[in-house]
């Protein structure tokens, strides 16, 4: 039913054509996210990614958030020095309204079961007007990776509302969205949702397909897929990610 193994999608293999697809549509969805002007920017992608590096090379400072509960993986370093890395598990180091943006990448949400909580306190260090840009597994996701457990118990209470743990074969748990309990829960939280959409909607096979005919094609498929605009359909897709701004 996955069409991307398991493994994969948690973060521990390699895919190829498609994973170097998926982060040029990340990295190019950031790109024209991040504030046009220079401002302090902080990361909650765990130390797993290459965001920060991006944001301080585009003139931002970067406050990168390494989980005491993951290992931080490998990332790019940034020349400039404008990347500050802090442990902790929680934003209580911060003072309110410190921050201009907030990017929650690498499913930072879904790691933390309890998001209510994780965004209360994004709220309160972003400063009015500021934006955060996070991405979350999708219930599709969610669903498939039940189905190949066979928790068809599960699956038949989907639907409902309620929220979805999903139990990995590792044996970590992640939680999953739908576009609309993902808009609530950024909503309910006092952010002003501006978007919800698939992180990608190609499949890993058309990916692989026109790749595999043309390596010059990537730019173009990361073009269609960020100006398809698909938004609230959460029918395909493993991740979501929205933006929403604080109000002010």
């Amino acid at each position: 039913m996955l069409p991307i193994p398991a493994n994969e999608l948690n973060g521990s293999g390699a895919l190829g054509p498609y994973w170097t697809f998926y982060h040029a549509v990340v990295a190019e969805q950031l790109k024209r996210w991040l504030p046009g002007r220079p401002g302090l920017v902080l990361d909650l992608s765990g130390g797993r990614g290459r965001w920060p590096a991006q944001a301080a090379n585009a003139g931002h400072h970067v406050i990168e958030v390494v989980d005491f509960r993951r290992p931080p993986g490998a990332t790019l370093r940034d020349a400039s020095n404008r990347i500050r890395k802090v442990r902790a598990d929680d934003l209580a180091f911060l003072p309110d309204a410190s921050v201009d943006a907030v990017i929650a990448e690498e499913r930072a949400l879904s790691l933390e079961l309890m998001a209510e909580s994780t965004i209360e306190d994004i709220v309160r260090v972003l400063k009015p007007g500021g934006r955060v840009l996070a991405c979350v597994d999708s219930l599709v996701l969610g669903m498939a990776i039940m189905a190949e457990q066979n928790y068809w118990a599960h699956l038949c209470q989907t639907g409902t509302g309620e929220v979805m743990l999903v139990p990995w074969p590792d044996g970590s748990i992640t939680r999953c969205f739908s576009s609309a309990q993902l808009r609530e829960l950024l909503a309910d939280a006092g952010l002003e949702v501006e978007w919800v959409r698939p992180r990608t909607v190609l499949s890993p096979s058309t990916v692989d397909h026109v790749l595999a005919a043309d390596t010059r094609a990537l730019n173009w498929l990361v073009r269609t897929e960020l100006d398809a605009h698909p938004d609230d359909d959460d029918t395909v897709g493993i991740h979501l990610v929205a933006s929403a701004r604080r109000p002010g």
